[in-house]
């Protein structure tokens, strides 16, 4: 963890510029890289006496601004894009970025100040207090009431419960679960089969209760045709469908072993 060393009113390198570009109220966009160099170096010169540790940061940045003195003499140079690189761009990034920081931890400081100013008390009612509860008056309470008025409040409650009733799915009846197996289905349409050696699939359809033993009676003839019991003819795209019974239901022993499945 780094420790905060301040320097008379300087907390480092940074702090120093910033205040030597305030002090001369330069543009820190436009630092006359000379001007600041001079008096930089100066004040490091007074700072000879110094602990190593403290004057080893301050050494490393007179080191950078040596070096962008010297680059500024020389010709600018050129990136990919065309443009001149400026050798203080590094620099001013740097400044800003400690400028925010500073002036950051000064709200933080501020806010904590503010913060050591407010009290917080919880609260501590007693329990007397808590627990009353103003007595109702009854006759204040039913002053002017009367019985047109207590209907005009029971038929609106009445009507708002209305019209919380869907007009439509009220009607509705309850859906109930009905339980049809294929295999089931598939044991009776093999007692139909053995009184029916040849019979249209209206015929058979027509012996069923409901909507879902139709289904089921469907599934079952293609599953019975599947196995090899029945075949299927259709003389016209919108004849009668004729089922043909090929094997004896009587030998359909196989039944059981569908419905394990």
């Amino acid at each position: 963890m780094a420790i905060s060393v301040k320097l008379d009113v300087f907390e480092g390198p940074l702090d120093l510029l910033l205040h030597l570009i305030d002090k001369n109220k330069i543009d820190i966009y436009d630092i006359p890289i000379v001007a600041i160099t001079d008096q930089y170096m100066d004040y490091i010169r007074t700072m000879e006496h110094q602990d190593l540790g403290v004057m080893s940061e301050f050494m490393v940045m007179a080191a950078t601004l040596l070096d962008i003195k010297c680059k500024m003499l020389l010709p600018k140079e050129v990136n990919d894009e065309g443009e001149e690189e400026d050798p203080r761009a590094e620099l001013v990034e740097k400044l800003l970025e400690y400028k925010m920081y500073k002036y950051m931890s000064y709200e933080l400081r501020d806010r904590l100040a503010d913060a050591g100013n407010v009290v917080y008390k919880k609260a501590s009612f007693p329990e007397e207090v808590l627990k009353y509860r103003e007595p109702v008056n009854i006759e204040e309470l039913l002053e002017n009431v009367t019985l047109e008025k207590l209907n005009a409040v029971f038929q609106s409650i009445i009507k708002r419960q209305e019209d919380k009733v869907d007009p439509i799915r009220s009607r509705f009846g309850t859906i109930e679960k009905e339980e049809v197996s294929v295999s089931d289905k598939m044991l009776e349409v093999r007692n139909y089969a053995m009184g029916h050696r040849k019979f249209r699939f209206y015929d058979l359809l027509s012996e069923q209760k409901s909507k879902i033993h139709v289904i089921v009676a469907f599934l079952s003839v293609l599953e019975l045709m599947k196995m090899g019991h029945m075949h299927v003819i259709q003389q016209e795209d919108t004849g009668d469908i004729e089922i043909e019974v090929i094997t004896d239901p009587a030998g359909w022993k196989n039944l059981t072993e569908f419905a394990d499945e």
